[in-house]
C-alpha cells in the first residue's frame, strides 16, 4: 500500500488520477495496474437492475466513485475520512495544502480559499458549503444528527467529505444519478452504435461532431477497421471449432483461418474472414455480474427495426437495456427460438459467479446471448 494519498481537487473535472466523464473500464483498468496503490476496491450495484444501476466503486478507505447506470461514466467523486484510516490523505487545490495529517480542513479556511457561496436553505450554518463543481461536507455518511456545536463555533466546524462532480450551467439542475454532459475524458470513446440485422452497425464517437464510421458485413476490410477504429488492442485466430457440429455442412476446407480484432477499449469484436473481410460484428454489454464483465467497455447499442414508411426518420429501436423478452418480440413476434446453453467459466476454475451461464438465442441474422435475469449481454451479426 502507499505510504500517503496525495491529491489535487479540480472543480467540476476531477481528483488526483480520476478525470470525471472516464469509463467504468478505463478506472477499472487503472486501478488494477496500481493494485499496489488500491489493494481494496468494492463494486457496488443493484443486483435487480444491472443493466442501468449506477456503480459505487470504495476505494478503501478514503474514496468513493459513482458512476452513471447507462453510460458507465464517472458522475462524482467522494473523498471522506479526510483525518481517519490508513493511508493518510493530503489533499491540494492548485499550489495550496487545504487537508493533511498536519493540516485541519475547516470551514473558514473554505470560505477564505474559494469565497462567498449561496447560502443553504432554511440560513443553516452547518450545512454544506457548496461551489460550481465542488462541495465541502461536514458530515460523515448518516451522521448528521451529530453535528450540534454552538453558533460561534460554525466556522471551526471540521471537513468530513469532499464532493467534485460536473458544473451545473445557471438555473440548472441535473439528476443526481443521472448522466453526464459530453466533456474532454470522452473523446474518441464511442458513444452509441446503431445495428441493423443483416447489415451492419454505424458507430457514432464523443465529442458529437465527429463523422460516424459505417462497417457492413461482407463489405468492410480489415484495413478498413484499422484506418476507421486504429490497431486493434488484439488479434485472435479462430481455433474454437465446437460449434461446428451444430452445421449443416462440412466446414470450408480453406487453410487459412478466420480472426478477430478485439476492441476491448470499444466493446467490439470483429471476425475477419481468410479474406479479411467482416464476416460477424459482436457488441458487449458489460453488465456487472455476469462472466464477462469488465472485459471489454460497455457497448451502447440499439438495434433499429423498419421504419413505418418511406418519411418516418424514427424508426424504432430496442436497447441493451431492454430485457430479453421485449428485444425477442421486436426480432419476431413469434415464440422465442430454442436456446443453447453457455458457460463461459468452464475453462476458467478460479472464477465462481452466482449466474456463470447465459443462453444464446439465434434469429435470422443476430443472435443474443442472455443472463439468467434476462438482460442480453451480448450481440452478435452475421
Amino acid at each position: 500500500m502507499i505510504s500517503a494519498l496525495d491529491c489535487d481537487v479540480r472543480p467540476g473535472s476531477g481528483m488526483g488520477i480520476f478525470e470525471l466523464g472516464s469509463s467504468l473500464w478505463n478506472v477499472l483498468d487503472l486501478l488494477r495496474r496500481l493494485q499496489h496503490s488500491f489493494p481494496q476496491v468494492d463494486i457496488k450495484y443493484d443486483t435487480d437492475a444491472p443493466s442501468t444501476t449506477p456503480i459505487i466503486l470504495h476505494i478503501r478507505p478514503h474514496l468513493d466513485l459513482l458512476f452513471s447506470g447507462k453510460q458507465q461514466r464517472l458522475h462524482t467523486i467522494v473523498l471522506g475520512k479526510l483525518r481517519l484510516g490508513d493511508p493518510p490523505v493530503t489533499l491540494r487545490y492548485k499550489d495550496m495544502v487545504l487537508s493533511s495529517p498536519e493540516e485541519v480542513l475547516k470551514r473558514i479556511f473554505i470560505s477564505r480559499t474559494f469565497g462567498p457561496t449561496y447560502p443553504p436553505p432554511g440560513d443553516d450554518l452547518r450545512a454544506d458549503l457548496r461551489y460550481p463543481g465542488v462541495w465541502f461536507s461536514f458530515e460523515e455518511d448518516g451522521m448528521g444528527d451529530g453535528l450540534k456545536g454552538i453558533q460561534s463555533e460554525d466556522r471551526m466546524h471540521e471537513v468530513k467529505r469532499v464532493i467534485v462532480s460536473q458544473k451545473e450551467l445557471d438555473g440548472e439542475h441535473r439528476d443526481a444519478l443521472g448522466e453526464l454532459v459530453e466533456c474532454a475524458a470522452m473523446d474518441g470513446d464511442i458513444s452509441r452504435v446503431i445495428v441493423k440485422v443483416h447489415e451492419g452497425v454505424t458507430l457514432y464517437f464523443h465529442p458529437s461532431r465527429t463523422k460516424p464510421v459505417h462497417i457492413r458485413i461482407g463489405e468492410t476490410t480489415a484495413q478498413d477497421l484499422t484506418m476507421d477504429l486504429g490497431p486493434p488492442m488484439r488479434v485472435h485466430y479462430k481455433d474454437d471449432e465446437r460449434m461446428t457440429i451444430h452445421a449443416m455442412s462440412s466446414a470450408s476446407n480453406n487453410s487459412e483461418p478466420s480472426y478477430f480484432y478485439n476492441y476491448f477499449q470499444h466493446g467490439l469484436d470483429f471476425l475477419l474472414s481468410p479474406s479479411h473481410i467482416v464476416a460477424k460484428i459482436i457488441l458487449h454489454s458489460n453488465i456487472p455480474g455476469s462472466p464477462l464483465f469488465q472485459r471489454y467497455k460497455r457497448c451502447n447499442w440499439e438495434i433499429e427495426g423498419t421504419p413505418e414508411d418511406d418519411e418516418d426518420d424514427t424508426p424504432p429501436r430496442k436497447r441493451f437495456y431492454d430485457r430479453f423478452e421485449t428485444i425477442s418480440h421486436f426480432l419476431s413476434p413469434r415464440e422465442p427460438p430454442p436456446s443453447m446453453l453457455l458457460d463461459r467459466t468452464d475453462d476458467e476454475e478460479a472464477i465462481t459467479l452466482p449466474s456463470a451461464t447465459t443462453r444464446l438465442h439465434g434469429y435470422d441474422g443476430i443472435i443474443l446471448e442472455v443472463s439468467e435475469s434476462s438482460q442480453v449481454v451480448t450481440v452478435m451479426l452475421f
